[in-house]
């Protein structure tokens, strides 16, 4: 279980819940000790200041697998940046599977796949964990969930759905209703190239606190 000392703060009631009950560090890594070998690789300062500053916020925080990507990155961590100039990106964290994409966080901050191609889900990487916390929370309130695919993801109607601010979402998107919450997974088919492999999640049935529970 986290203390709450170290769950990182601008974040929602609810994913605090879900760092406390369901996450666990599992160590941090001492960036410094690389930042001479990567400044003579051509890594600039700028660029190993941000993971380092991740490292020292997110580092070693292992949480639940996402319903997507396999599981998500199996702990958040920081490795070398990638460039070159102005679209660096470094490592989130390293796959739980075997997958054709690597989890990194983007020149503007931004957690997201990358596969040559780069494909943003979330605008920060509290969106990222925003989003975790969503789904484990409405798995647990829903009365019945449904999944769509391909085609089937366009066809929904969200005209009179809400946008969750706080996943931040770019690629990958939720909604909130009147009385259910729907995820849009994008990033896997964005990354590829692959529109079959877009995928919305319905939560149904879902009551007032089901709809928001700690979400302030």
């Amino acid at each position: 279980m986290v203390i709450d000392q170290e769950i990182p703060a601008g974040i929602t009631r609810r994913a605090r819940y879900f760092i406390r009950a369901h996450g666990h560090w599992a160590g941090r890594t001492d960036i410094e000790q690389y930042r001479a070998k990567w400044m003579e690789h051509g890594v600039p300062k700028a660029q190993i200041d941000r993971v380092s500053a991740y490292e020292a916020v997110w580092g070693g925080l292992v949480l639940p697998p996402s319903p997507h990507y396999d599981g998500g990155p199996r702990t958040l961590s920081g490795d070398v940046p990638e460039g070159p100039e102005p679209d660096w990106h470094f490592s989130a964290g390293q796959q739980r599977t075997a997958l054709p994409y690597a989890f990194m966080i983007g020149p503007s901050g931004e957690f997201g796949l990358h596969a040559g191609t780069w494909a943003p889900l979330h605008a920060s990487i509290e969106g990222w964990v925003e989003a975790l916390a969503l789904a484990d929370h409405a798995r647990r309130c829903a009365r019945s969930t449904t999944t769509l695919t391909g085609e089937e993801v366009d066809g929904l109607d969200l005209d009179s759905f809400d946008a969750v601010p706080e996943v931040a979402g770019i690629a990958d998107t939720w909604w909130r209703g009147t009385d259910s919450l729907i995820a849009i997974y994008r990033g896997e088919a964005e990354v590829m190239h692959a529109p079959p492999c877009r995928t919305a999640t319905i939560y149904a049935g879902l009551d007032a606190w089901g709809l928001r529970g700690l979400d302030t």
